[in-house]
């Protein structure tokens, strides 16, 4: 077992997507919060060396001008999307940030060199704090996954699925997937966010993550049959235990907000996520700049169900 180190330093919420042109492609939230970061490589290694390119710079003012978090980039019906939150300020109400989910597009073959349109807010319906949207296909049908704070809820965000005719707007009612309940969710806040998905097995698997984003931070399952009808949230199984914590022996912390890619060999699954190295946070944990990118290999039990390991180790 080799401990691991990190793949990129200061880069949050992590997201590496493989392109049929067999390019990877990485963003993810830079320290400053205000900007949309992509670079790409032949290889996942290749990434820490790649040099970043900015396609999206936050304006001064107005309903997107702040807190850039967490974007993701996908290749939906024959181009380039980002989904990212942004706030307005920094201004806190009622407990929350004031982010809302939009989308770029780019149409050129290379979305690091091409020109990206700024689409505007993805509406869900739901006038609330959202954040850490993904997008997937399952047989035929684009489907939209999120986390989003009801007023009704206690918390600060539960997931939601819904479906997509265009990779713009969503074309179902929102299904709440899962809310913060069990006690390895709810520490320092109510969370449920960061939602990643993986089909393998003749299942379709979803990752997110709980609690506040310190050394609370950890990740929680859900899972169902392919066969299954998505968006009945009784259909899904959510995982009583978390599946991926802080390690403490070996010093990898909050691990978390992760997505998943696939190696070069094209066969085995990456489990790409960001920690600290350290517990000892000044002030809120939001500003601490070191959330580094991690990479390891997923494994596979007999049942077919990921095996996720300590943050801290190739194994």
């Amino acid at each position: 077992m080799l401990t691991l180190s990190p793949l990129i330093e200061q880069r949050a919420d992590p997201f590496i997507y493989k392109h049929t042109d067999g390019f990877y492609y990485f963003t993810a939230s830079v320290p400053q919060y205000d900007r949309i970061e992509l670079r790409r490589a032949a290889t996942i290694d290749g990434l820490a060396d790649a040099t970043p390119v900015d396609v999206w710079h936050k304006p001064e003012s107005g309903a997107y001008s702040d807190l850039v978090w967490a974007p993701e980039i996908h290749f939906n019906q024959g181009a380039w999307y980002l989904y990212v939150a942004i706030a307005p300020s920094r201004e806190i109400k009622d407990a929350l940030f004031q982010h809302r989910m939009y989308v770029l597009r780019c149409n050129d073959a290379n979305p690091l060199t091409g020109e990206w349109q700024f689409i505007g807010q993805l509406d869900t319906g739901i006038d609330t704090f959202c954040l850490d949207a993904t997008t997937f296909e399952h047989r035929g049908q684009l489907y939209y996954v999120w986390a989003q704070k009801a007023p009704d809820i206690q918390g600060n965000s539960n997931l939601y699925i819904a479906k997509m005719d265009t990779p713009d707007k969503i074309s179902s009612t929102p299904v709440m997937l899962t809310k913060p309940e069990y006690p390895w969710e709810i520490k320092g806040f109510w969370v449920n966010e960061g939602p990643s998905v993986l089909k393998r097995h003749g299942k379709i698997f979803i990752t997110y993550s709980a609690s506040a984003t310190d050394e609370n931070y950890c990740m929680g399952l859900l899972s169902i049959d392919e066969n299954a009808d998505l968006l009945d949230a009784a259909q899904w199984h959510k995982a009583s235990e978390p599946v991926m914590t802080s390690c403490y022996e070996h010093g990898v912390y909050g691990a978390g907000h992760n997505s998943f890619t696939l190696a070069e060999d094209g066969e085995t699954d990456l489990l790409v996520y960001h920690a600290r190295t350290y517990t000892e946070i000044e002030g809120d944990p939001l500003w601490d700049p070191n959330r580094h990118t991690y990479v390891k290999a997923l494994r596979w039990d007999d049942a077919g169900m990921p095996v996720f390991g300590k943050p801290s180790i190739q194994e």
